[in-house]
């Protein structure tokens, strides 16, 4: 879950969610649009995140240590500039450009995000905010809203942030709008000491999503086992959300910590759905 160029989901991938059920003889009917839709906005939302560290890795903005030896990793269709140079000086206001079209990793970004950091994002206490301006596309579809990271860290070994999705908003290629919002606490395990990207892991320990589709329907997403998301794998290797909502009352489960784009979705009833992220 680190960078822009090596993005840890697949856009295109997760967007496609086939659900076969493993048992022929039972048609239990599933939303599968909120399903998507959730799907859209979870990337999205990973996406950006990443945007925001690799932005704070480097400029500078990820730490007071000397990180002279980071690699430039943001595609170069994006263009990034920043509000005030001096070092350790904040707040800090980047805006990430991505133009009319920019394609990288078989994901096509469009629009402006801004990310402004109030201290050093690895400090406690400091905010990283994440700002979509009212053009910004990921994959063709409209993403709206304010994410912040508040650092909540009490060990340093493990840093620790609590994030709010607030004013959330996703339209699809149809022009359906889905608004969302919702807290989420996330945890970085490995990679922690190091100055590369690629070696680090983070953990989603908590938190509940609200997703409400065109017609007031919603769905409800807790965190019932804490997700693992190794930034060397392009999709959430391990974990479960429950999903409540519309035709849906049962357990997303990422697997047993293999990289590969499979989950299952099982229904209240029993029944198993295998989804190809």
């Amino acid at each position: 879950m680190k960078n822009l160029r090596n993005y840890a989901f697949s856009g295109l991938a997760i967007l496609s969610l086939l659900f076969t059920s493993c048992n022929k003889e039972e048609d239990i009917k599933v939303d599968q649009e909120l399903l998507a839709a959730n799907a859209q906005i979870d990337f999205g939302n990973e996406l950006d995140f990443n945007a925001g560290v690799d932005v704070a890795n480097e400029n500078s903005s990820y730490s007071s240590r000397n990180n002279s030896t980071f690699e430039s990793l943001s595609p170069t269709c994006a263009t990034v500039t920043v509000d005030n140079n001096t070092p350790g000086v904040f707040p800090k206001v980047f805006t990430v450009d991505f133009g009319t079209g920019c394609l990288h990793n078989g994901i096509l970004r469009s629009g402006i995000i801004t990310v402004t950091f109030s201290n050093y994002f690895i400090e406690y206490g400091s905010t990283m905010t994440i700002t979509r301006s009212n053009n910004y596309y990921v994959n063709g579809r409209k993403l709206e809203g304010t994410i912040v990271y508040e650092n909540i860290t009490t060990n340093t070994s493990i840093p620790k942030w609590n994030r709010t999705v607030t004013n959330g908003k996703l339209t699809t290629l149809t022009g359906a709008i889905y608004t969302f919002f919702g807290t989420r606490t996330v945890q970085q395990t490995e990679g922690v000491g190091t100055l590369t990207l690629g070696d680090n892991t983070y953990e989603v320990l908590s938190g509940n999503h609200t997703v409400t589709k065109p017609s007031g329907n919603t769905l409800t997403v807790t965190v019932v086992q804490t997700l693992i998301k190794k930034y060397s794998c392009n999709y959430i290797s391990q974990g479960q959300l429950n999903l409540q909502g519309s035709f849906l009352d049962g357990i997303l489960d990422y697997g047993d910590n293999t990289c590969d784009n499979q989950a299952t979705y099982t229904h209240s009833d029993g029944t198993v759905y295998n989804i190809n992220l």
